[in-house]
């Protein structure tokens, strides 16, 4: 084994190229991944009843009833009355009901009456929130592709932790 080469040597080393098959470069690079889904809800629409998404939904106008989703955000301007079950949830816009999520951010122009099951919270500087903020037994999960084309139900959520109440 020699560690010393002429300059000639090296550069015909240099210069030769492995050669790949057009089939080994077709396997060796990644599968094309699927882009998330956003849905949007725009704003001046109404929608009365429940919503299960298994990706992301944006809500700019207006929901009454409950919503499944993955990740949700009530923009700003928009008003949604109901249950919310996501593992992520951001509001900048106005919520009355109830909210199931591993992590919930108030942002600054929120407008929260309700109860927040949680296992992360977030209440930026003038956000309002009138309500209860409990801490979650069990995280909460996305809704599978099934559940979202109607073809398994929602499970059940988990109870929240027990609170004491006291009367004096």
């Amino acid at each position: 084994m020699s560690y010393f080469s002429s300059k000639n040597e090296r550069d015909t080393k240099s210069a030769q190229k492995p050669v790949v098959s057009e089939a080994a470069r077709v396997e060796a690079a990644p599968a094309p991944k699927q882009p998330d889904m956003v849905s949007t809800l725009g704003q001046g629409m109404l929608v009365t009843g429940n919503i299960v998404c298994a990706g992301s939904v944006q809500i700019y106008g207006r929901v009454t009833g409950d919503i499944h989703a993955s990740q949700l955000t009530i923009c700003e301007g928009a008003k949604v009355e109901g249950k919310i079950v996501a593992p992520d949830t951001v509001i900048k816009g106005t919520f009355n009901g109830t909210i199931h999520s591993n992590s919930v951010k108030l942002q600054s122009t929120a407008v929260v009456d309700g109860e927040i099951f949680n296992k992360a919270l977030t209440i930026e500087q003038n956000a309002q929130f009138e309500g209860v903020a409990r801490r979650l037994e069990s995280p909460v999960a996305a809704p599978s592709a099934a559940q979202a084309k109607g073809e398994d139900k929602a499970p059940a959520l988990a109870p929240a932790a027990p609170v004491a109440h006291i009367v004096v």
